[in-house]
């Protein structure tokens, strides 16, 4: 990698690994469940369900997004270990974001009961077994698993600024990208990938590029791709 442009990824992801960026953004909801949990109000359990349901709406506007993740905790009663463990959950055929209809919710929260009744943590679980356990998604070893992904740099990377760092048995050297439309063309433009599917493979050569960087903390690139896109807005 030139350096001019390792000089510019490291500018970029230090400018936009700031809370300031992510106020309207699907990691303001575990972020503030880390918080409680942190002054001992909430568990763990908590912060890490309402990571899953965030990401699992992290598609679309942003407004949407933050819209729609605050109506499924409403619906939780801002209490989502307790509501997951309850067992009653809303399932209807309604849409509770785009296309995620509450019975899809409804099915990822007797799948997260399902997992606590047997363990305390979803920490240990591989991102095959979150997709097929959590997601109820179908194997698929090609898969990016950008939701994914996303969740677990939410929840390992511990820098104390945009990320909760509440799992503390996972290193931040072994996260991968979270590799959606956006974060590709960005990566793509920049030089970092050209292959064309969107596929696991493309996201460990993403990944490995930024290793090169931050060898310890790849997905700080996640940043410096999040900065490219605002000072490169698309036409």
């Amino acid at each position: 990698m030139e350096t001019a442009l390792k000089e510019k990824l490291i500018s970029w992801a230090q400018k936009y690994n700031s809370p300031e960026y992510f106020v309207e953004d699907p990691i303001a909801f575990p972020r503030n469940m880390a918080g409680e949990y942190r002054r001992g109000t909430a568990s763990l359990q908590d912060v890490e369900i309402t990571a899953v349901i965030a990401a699992h709406l992290a598609w679309g506007r942003r407004a949407m997004i933050v819209r729609d993740c605050t109506r499924a905790l409403d619906e939780m009663n801002w209490k989502p270990y307790d509501y997951v463990m309850r067992g009653k959950y809303r399932d209807e055929d309604s849409s509770l974001h785009r296309t995620v209809k509450w019975s899809e919710f409804a099915a990822i929260c007797s799948n997260l009961r399902n997992i606590y009744n047997c363990q305390d943590s979803l920490e240990g679980l591989s991102n095959a077994q979150i997709r097929t356990l959590v997601f109820g998604r179908k194997e698929d070893p090609k898969a990016p698993d950008k939701k994914i992904n996303m969740m677990r740099r939410w929840m390992v990377r511990n820098d104390g600024k945009v990320d909760l760092g509440v799992w503390r048995n996972s290193s931040p050297a072994d996260l991968l990208i979270p590799l959606d439309v956006h974060v590709y063309t960005q990566a793509t433009e920049l030089g970092l990938t050209s292959r064309k599917p969107k596929d696991i493979v493309t996201v460990r050569e993403i990944t490995d590029a930024f290793r090169e960087i931050w060898p310890l903390d790849p997905c700080m690139g996640d940043f410096a791709l999040f900065g490219y896109g605002v000072t490169h807005p698309s036409r």
